[in-house]
């Protein structure tokens, strides 16, 4: 399904996500294997940690803490202050629409390959003080209900990178943008030579997905059905993806696999997720514009 048919009939739902953070995060800390404990776990008190304040014995809490938060495949790491999701090698040649998906879903467009829910990646970047958004969408222009208007997503930016092995078994961060190089079925001799060699961002919108359905009882969280977790094409249910909108057609994809680097299909890696902390009087600014850029060729 397209996306935007996909977003237009969300955009019908009665019950389509607004501030999906809070919602989700009352969702899962309600659920019987997540004890109410994690309610504390702020993103005043992950940052609080000034030298002989209420902070140290918060910070001293938290491992304790979040042991008991039952997250499977997804860790939080305060030290690193990112989020590292349990994750294997599923592609190493072909042309890309994500970067991450679910395990039974998009495989065969994916770098990487994820067994954890991301229901429960977005609660653990909300318990590091990320700022959820909203994907990408289409609404009605004014009264005109056969004129429908594209809205681009918005949110707090995730710096994403793979954490594996490399030389002499040294563990190394790579940033995901490493792995991504322009489609061979592109050419694009007006490209600058830096931006043929390369992605050029590893900086993507915590848009949050969406929480879908009608009638009594919880929504679904559409990333956990759909497999979308990180995009580099516009689903508009993705957990992360790129800023302005991008198409999913075949003929307009214009990103591939970078094996160079890349462990051997099946090999396990971790997907790391920094989110871009920032203060309280700047998250609304940073919402309306955020500070993330990609070439104009790849807004389509």
């Amino acid at each position: 399904m397209k996306w935007e048919e996909g977003a237009a009939r969300m955009n019908h739902q009665k019950h389509r996500k607004k501030p999906a953070g809070l919602l989700i995060l009352w969702a899962v800390l309600t659920m019987p294997c997540v004890p109410l404990c994690a309610a504390e776990l702020t993103s005043e008190a992950l940052s609080t940690n000034r030298p002989g304040s209420a902070g140290d014995a918060t910070n001293a809490t938290l491992p304790a803490a979040l042991q008991k938060l039952k997250l499977p495949g997804v860790a939080i790491n305060v030290q690193e202050r990112c989020v590292d999701v349990d994750s294997s090698v599923c592609l190493h040649r072909g042309d890309l629409e994500l970067v991450a998906c679910t395990k039974g879903t998009k495989e065969h467009e994916s770098i990487v390959v994820i067994g954890a829910k991301p229901m429960h990646i977005h609660l653990a970047l909300l318990l590091l003080g990320a700022n959820p958004g909203s994907p990408a969408t289409r609404k009605p222009l004014g009264d005109q209900a056969e004129r429908w208007i594209d809205v681009p997503p918005s949110s707090g930016p995730v710096d994403v990178f793979l954490v594996l092995k490399g030389k002499e078994g040294k563990i190394v961060e790579h940033a995901i943008s490493d792995f991504i190089a322009p489609s061979s079925r592109k050419s694009d001799d007006s490209a600058p030579a830096d931006q043929k060699a390369r992605f050029p961002t590893h900086t993507f919108l915590f848009a949050g997905s969406v929480l879908y359905g009608d009638g009594p009882g919880p929504r679904r969280y559409l990333s956990d059905e759909s497999g979308n977790v990180i995009s580099l094409s516009t689903f508009g249910d993705e957990l992360l993806c790129l800023p302005a909108i991008q198409s999913q057609n075949n003929d307009a994809l214009m990103w591939q696999v970078n094996a160079t680097n890349l462990p051997a299909v099946g090999s396990n890696v971790t997907l790391r997720l920094r989110p871009r902390i920032l203060p309280a009087a700047k998250a609304e600014s940073a919402n309306q514009s955020p500070s993330v850029s990609v070439p104009e060729g790849v807004h389509r």
